[in-house]
């Protein structure tokens, strides 16, 4: 095995979620020089085929970290270029990065496995005219962006109905995924390699897990392991591990679930497969892996001494 010294870490970009990656990026970058290694952070442009060979005074780095978040970052476009120049990389590959990143083919994936995900559709950006897509209560959201931009939550049909003048178009693109929203609880899963971490419920402060209840210093209350009967802790990670195969996972992802706990194992739906997890020190993944007596510096070096192309 090639032993990777240089490393560059990719964060920031350009997307809605770049605060969130700057962050993500310092925090692993100081653990990974923590951990021995030569490391150089790229603040992501469109000039990154440039940038990025450039590094290290024209070496080029060994390996690519990337923290980076979001649209271009997550969705396997990085990854592709990444494959083109040839340069081992953290996290999932070009297949598994793109499918993830859209909502809708990714449920489909899991459906197809057997797994339970939210009945929905796509629908086109312009249809939301102020009646409502489907029965209350409901969720419209982007079908390929995350950290909870864009989402809307309708509890009930006497609310106002979406209108797409006031959805944000950065977001959604020409269309929306809509899907009938699951009562009860939020728990996660973070897969690291073959391994499902540990089981995390979410009780955020405000009415969902939306972005500041993510990012926001004591804007969720994170319960680890999670309250639950053994049964569907059990059962949340077999279909965390199932998910992150069918949908061919690498490296480090995290599984969204919701829980209807008036159904038991039956109540289980998987929200969403986030192939690029945070890991700033709110974050999900780097809390269950110290759980599971990983910190944070053993973390980074695993993910790089993982790194390849041809995810």
């Amino acid at each position: 095995m090639k032993e990777f010294r240089r490393i560059v870490v990719l964060k920031g970009g350009w997307c809605s979620e770049r605060e969130i990656s700057l962050i993500s990026g310092a925090t692993a970058a100081d653990a990974l020089r923590d951990e021995g290694y030569s490391v150089e952070e790229i603040d992501v442009g469109r000039d990154l085929a440039t940038v990025l060979p450039a590094s290290f005074d024209r070496l080029g780095p060994d390996a690519v970290f990337n923290a980076l978040h979001g649209p271009f970052g997550e969705d396997g476009r990085v990854q592709g270029l990444l494959e083109i120049l040839n340069i081992p990389y953290t996290h999932s590959g070009v297949l598994s990065s793109a499918l993830c990143m859209n909502k809708p083919r990714a449920k489909m994936v899991l459906a197809q496995a057997g797994l339970k995900v939210p009945e929905g559709r796509t629908l086109p950006l312009n249809s939301l005219t102020g009646r409502h897509p489907m029965a209350a209560p409901y969720v419209l959201k982007p079908i390929g962006d995350g950290s909870s931009f864009g989402v809307n939550i309708v509890m009930s049909e006497q609310e106002v109905a979406p209108k797409t003048e006031d959805l944000d178009a950065d977001l959604f693109g020409t269309e929306a995924l809509v899907e009938t929203f699951i009562p009860g609880r939020e728990l996660t899963v973070s897969v690291l390699g073959a391994v499902a971490l540990g089981v995390t419920e979410i009780v955020p402060k405000n009415t969902f897990y939306d972005f500041e209840s993510k990012y926001a210093e004591g804007g969720s209350t994170h319960v680890l392991p999670a309250d639950i009967p053994e049964e569907v802790a059990d059962a949340v990670k077999a279909q965390s591990l199932k998910a992150v195969q069918a949908l061919g996972c690498r490296g480090l992802s995290r599984v969204d679930f919701r829980w209807d706990d008036r159904s038991g194992v039956n109540g289980l739906f998987i929200l969403e497969v986030n192939t690029q997890p945070g890991m700033t020190p709110t974050s999900l993944s780097p809390e269950q892996a110290a759980a599971a007596g990983i910190d944070f510096g053993a973390l980074v070096r695993w993910m790089i001494e993982d790194a390849s192309c041809l995810r």
